[in-house]
């Protein structure tokens, strides 16, 4: 026998079931966010990789892809290395004699590479290169396609040359140091190459290397780093010629790699010192002191990239082996978080 129930019941029956189904799809939800963010995965202190004889000068970190890139003295390639510290290429070209600084230009989606000839790749080096090239070379960021070369060494054919770092400013010219010459170029965002700065308080002894590391400040000027001195110099964009001394209270001997972790602060690597200093100013770097100190081990550390917002992660690339000409050549290279 049938029983009907009357429709008020049926009706309070049906809200209360689309309560309950709600509530559990609501809980399922949260339950699913919970577990995206209990399994997200937690930078590393460290990534150690394996690469005989590779001597990476330079790092950039690239988190459309999960990876840093790395660069490397002895073969000009440019690696890729993951988390789990595995090691690919990631950009052969013969263009590529040793590779240098590099400077990943996110927005408009490539890898700019610094190129010199320091002597270190067996099988590029010539006699028309050693210390004269300075070159710079830019790569798709997905695939590792050559987009093009830029000759900057030819501006000054009589000069000794080492393209050694690279600033890009928010219209995509790239600025980039020579460390042999008292010179900054500039390649504008069509490719065409000028001399931007050159000035004999910039030179250094025949036997040291002079500017190196550089970045670019949104307030409309570089900041770059003169080795030899262990001094930082402020460039304006729109006046060049009217660079200032930054008044620091460290001396930043073996200045190398920098990062502008944010207006006011900045990363400064010394391989001399295997320290990375961090810099505060309170007047737009007309000077500096020292705000923190990372200490890395003896193992020539050279620049930085960043991660993870402020985080920055430095590169030991054990430089000072390959210099040395140690038998059997280094095999194993640390990016580590760094710590102040």
């Amino acid at each position: 026998m049938l029983h009907f129930l009357p429709s008020r019941f049926i009706m309070q029956r049906a809200l209360l079931l689309l309560a309950v189904s709600g509530s559990l799809l609501v809980s399922a939800s949260s339950c699913s966010d919970d577990d995206d963010n209990d399994n997200s995965p937690t930078p590393p202190e460290a990534v150690a990789f394996t690469q005989a004889n590779l001597y990476p000068e330079g790092v950039q970190y690239d988190a459309k892809n999960n990876r840093y890139l790395v660069s490397s003295q002895t073969s000009g390639t440019v690696g890729q290395v993951r988390d789990d510290g595995t090691y690919s290429a990631f950009a052969e070209n013969t263009a590529l004699v040793s590779s240098i600084g590099m400077n990943l230009d996110d927005s408009r989606n490539r890898l700019l590479v610094a190129v010199s000839d320091p002597g270190y790749n067996s099988q590029r080096t010539s006699a028309a290169t050693q210390r004269k090239l300075a070159r710079l070379a830019i790569f798709n960021r997905d695939n590792g396609q050559l987009l093009s070369t830029v000759d900057l060494g030819g501006l000054r054919p009589a000069l000794n040359h080492f393209a050694n770092d690279i600033a890009v400013d928010a219209q995509g010219n790239a600025y980039v140091t020579d460390s042999f010459s008292p010179i900054i170029y500039k390649v504008d965002a069509q490719g065409t190459a000028t001399v931007f700065l050159e000035n004999t308080q910039l030179a250094a002894p025949a036997s040291m290397f002079g500017l190196n590391g550089i970045v670019f400040h949104p307030d409309g000027y570089l900041l770059v780093a003169k080795s030899d001195e262990g001094a930082l110099f402020k460039v304006p964009i729109s006046n060049p010629a009217g660079f200032t001394k930054v008044t620091v209270s460290q001396d930043l001997k073996g200045a190398d790699g920098m990062l502008l972790q944010d207006n006011n602060t900045l990363q400064v690597v010394t391989n001399a010192q295997a320290k990375v200093y961090r810099l505060t100013t309170t007047n737009a770097w007309g000077a500096a002191t020292v705000s923190g100190t990372f200490t890395t081990p003896p193992q020539y550390p050279t620049t930085l990239a960043r991660r993870e917002g402020s985080d920055s992660y430095v590169l030991y690339s054990n430089l000072n082996a390959l210099q040395a000409n140690q038998t059997p050549p280094v095999s194993v290279f640390t990016i580590a978080r760094v710590r102040f």
